[in-house]
């Protein structure tokens, strides 16, 4: 039993505590439904619009000692913005379908990208919320928006209008230069394919999990790879 507790204790050591970073969708906990809880902290800013105040929740939650990040979508900015600040120790980062966009601008898929959410944004500024709507449930979920469900979907428009937008912060590769880099993508969405070759050709380690579009990490494979990573 005390060498069973011993050997739990010496991997921890070796592998660090993992710090859960959520993106736009599913808060905290929720957003990583696969992931073992021992040695791990599921961050939550979800309460928060500003991305100012989202880095500063990460941090207050984050572990004292240097973690295995593990940031998907939007939380790869809050999390690389915690980072460039000093703000966050960092052993490893495990980048899923990180919305790092800064470092990918130039792109097709990135401008038009961003193009559709600036012209998306100004309508709900404008008041017209199914006019963001009819554009961001597409680019955003796959699926036109329909009256039929305007109902129900009004409090997810309502929120995703509400949240930062994940390019103008000024983020580098040079945040990821010194540590530890592995991209997770879903081989779904050239955005994304896009963000992880800058990163890939920075030093990253880039690995492709399909099937499962914007959520790599609910893939049966996620946890090993992630595990494997942060023995390296």
């Amino acid at each position: 039993m005390a060498c069973g507790l011993l050997c739990r204790a010496s991997f921890w050591l070796c592998v660090g505590m993992r710090l859960y970073v959520h993106g736009a969708g599913r808060p905290g906990r929720q957003a990583w439904p696969e992931q073992d809880e021992t040695q791990a902290v599921f961050a939550d800013h979800s309460v928060h619009s500003d991305m100012q105040a989202k880095v500063d929740a990460i941090v207050e939650q984050a572990p004292a000692g240097p973690a295995v990040v593990v940031a998907h979508s939007l939380g790869a900015v809050v999390a690389a913005l915690a980072a460039t600040a000093d703000r966050l120790a960092v052993s490893h980062f495990v980048l899923v379908e990180p919305a790092l966009y800064d470092l990918a601008r130039g792109e097709h898929a990135i401008e038009a990208h961003i193009e559709a959410m600036t012209t998306a944004r100004k309508l709900a500024h404008e008041g017209d919320l199914y006019g963001y709507w009819q554009i961001i449930s597409p680019l955003m979920f796959e699926d036109a928006a329909s009256p039929d469900r305007w109902v129900r979907e009004r409090v997810v428009a309502e929120r995703f209008a509400a949240l930062p937008l994940p390019w103008g912060h000024a983020v580098t590769v040079a945040t990821f230069a010194q540590t530890p880099t592995l991209v997770v993508t879903g081989g779904w969405n050239d955005e994304y394919e896009q963000i992880a070759a800058r990163l890939s050709a920075a030093g990253a380690e880039h690995l492709q999990l399909p099937g499962l579009g914007h959520r790599p990490q609910d893939h049966p494979q996620f946890n090993s790879l992630v595990s494997g990573f942060a023995h390296d």
